[in-house]
C-alpha cells in the first residue's frame, strides 16, 4: 500500500505532503540562519568602542621624559644593588625556613647533626641532609606622597630620595627571589601595585610612583595602617618611608610593628632643620595650606623654631626605638648609601649576638 501511493503520486506529477513540509522547513531554518548571519556581519562592520557623548576616551601612553628617568634611576641603583646591597639584604633578612634539598655523601667538616642515618645504614657509609633557605619573602614599600614631601631646596626634592630609596630596595628584592609591592599615601590610601617578582614589576612600580599624581595632601599614617593590617596576611617587611610629619603615630606604629617587620626611613632637607635669617617671610604649609608670616631676622624666632625642631626628632627617634622599629634617616642634600649599609650591618651584627 506504501508503495502505490508512492507511485501515484509520482505519475500524477503530485508532490509528497511530508516532503513538501521538509522543504518549507529547511527554507525557513535556511531564511532565520542567513539573517543571523547577516546581523553577525553587521555587528562585525560596527566600531569596536563607539564614541562616548564627550568624545571618544584616548589612552595616553607614559611620557618619554618619564621613561628615560626611569631608565636613568635603574641604571644608577642596578651597580649599587650587584655590589653593596645584595649580600647585605639577604644576610639580613632571612627566609621563613629551611626546607629539603638533597643527600649527598659526608666530607669532612660537615656538621655531625646533620648525618642521615637511614641512607648512612643503607649505603654503608656517611651520608648527610642538605637543606636552602625557603625564601618566598614578601616586600611592601609604604611611600609617602603627601605635601611635604614635595619639598627640596639642597639637590632634589624628598619624594625623588624617596623614590631612588624605593628603587634600590626594590631590586635588591627581586634580586633575592622576593615578592615586593608598593601602596602610596598621603591622607588617604592613594594608589596600590600588588606584591610580585621580575624585574620588570620594579620597572612598573618606578614608573607609577613617578607619574602618579596623588589627591591628598595630608599625613594619615593611621589609615596606612589598616589598610596594610587588612590586606597583608602573612608576616611582612615594610619600608614606611616618608618624614612622619604627622600627628598621633606612636599607637598605628605599635600596631603595624607588633605583626609585621617595619623599617623607618625618615627623609629629611637640611633647611627644614635652620631657619634662614631672611626678614620678614611667608610661609605656606604644605599639606594644609595655611598661609603666614614669620620675621626670621629675629634670633628668638630661629632659636624657637631650632629648638622644636630638635624636641620632634628627639620625640620620633626615641618612639621607634621604644617599639623596636629600626630607622634609616637620609637627607635631600647626601647619599642614601651609608645610611642604609649602616642600617644593614647593624641589624646582622644583632642578629648575630642572639
Amino acid at each position: 500500500m506504501i508503495g502505490r501511493r508512492s507511485s501515484i503520486g509520482r505519475r500524477r506529477g503530485g508532490v509528497n505532503p511530508i516532503a513538501r513540509r521538509e522543504d518549507e522547513t529547511r527554507e525557513k531554518r535556511r531564511s532565520i540562519f542567513g539573517r543571523s548571519r547577516d546581523k553577525k556581519e553587521d555587528r562585525q562592520r560596527e566600531p569596536a568602542h563607539a564614541p562616548a557623548a564627550g568624545g571618544e576616551a584616548v589612552r595616553k601612553g607614559v611620557p618619554p621624559e618619564v621613561l628615560r628617568q626611569v631608565k636613568l634611576i635603574e641604571l644608577r641603583t642596578r651597580g649599587l644593588v650587584n655590589s653593596l646591597f645584595t649580600g647585605e639584604y639577604r644576610s639580613v633578612f632571612k627566609g621563613q625556613g629551611m626546607e629539603f634539598s638533597e643527600v649527598r655523601e659526608y666530607q669532612p667538616g660537615d656538621e655531625v647533626r646533620t648525618i642521615d642515618w637511614n641512607v648512612t645504614a643503607r649505603m654503608r657509609r656517611p651520608f648527610v641532609k642538605r637543606y636552602i633557605e625557603e625564601r618566598e619573602l614578601t616586600v611592601m614599600l609604604a611611600v609617602d606622597l603627601s605635601g611635604s614631601e614635595r619639598f627640596g631646596t639642597v639637590r632634589r626634592f624628598k619624594s625623588e630620595l624617596a623614590t631612588e630609596l624605593a628603587a634600590v630596595l626594590a631590586m635588591s628584592a627581586v634580586r633575592n627571589n622576593d615578592r615586593v609591592g608598593v601602596v602610596l599615601f598621603t591622607d588617604r590610601i592613594e594608589y596600590i601595585v600588588p606584591p610580585r617578582k621580575g624585574r620588570k614589576h620594579v620597572l612598573r612600580i618606578l614608573r607609577d610612583i613617578l607619574t602618579f599624581e596623588p589627591v591628598g595632601r595630608g599625613t594619615d599614617v593611621a589609615g596606612l595602617t589598616s589598610h596594610l593590617a587588612r590586606t597583608l596576611g602573612q608576616k611582612t617587611i615594610i619600608f614606611l618611608i616618608s618624614d612622619f610629619d604627622a600627628p598621633d603615630v606612636e599607637r598605628p606604629l605599635k600596631i603595624l610593628a607588633q605583626r609585621h617587620d617595619v623599617v623607618a626611613v625618615t627623609v629629611e632637607d637640611p633647611s627644614e632643620r635652620d631657619l634662614p635669617d631672611i626678614g620678614l617671610a611667608r610661609f605656606v604649609d604644605p599639606e594644609t595650606g595655611e598661609t603666614f608670616e614669620i620675621d626670621t631676622s629675629s634670633s628668638r624666632v630661629r632659636d624657637d623654631y631650632n629648638r622644636q625642631v630638635n624636641e620632634q626628632r628627639d620625640r620620633r627617634k626615641h618612639l621607634l626605638r621604644r617599639l623596636a622599629i629600626d630607622e634609616v634617616p637620609v637627607r635631600t642634600d647626601g647619599n642614601y648609601i651609608e645610611p642604609l649599609l649602616k642600617f644593614f650591618r647593624a641589624r646582622e651584627t644583632r642578629a648575630s649576638r642572639r
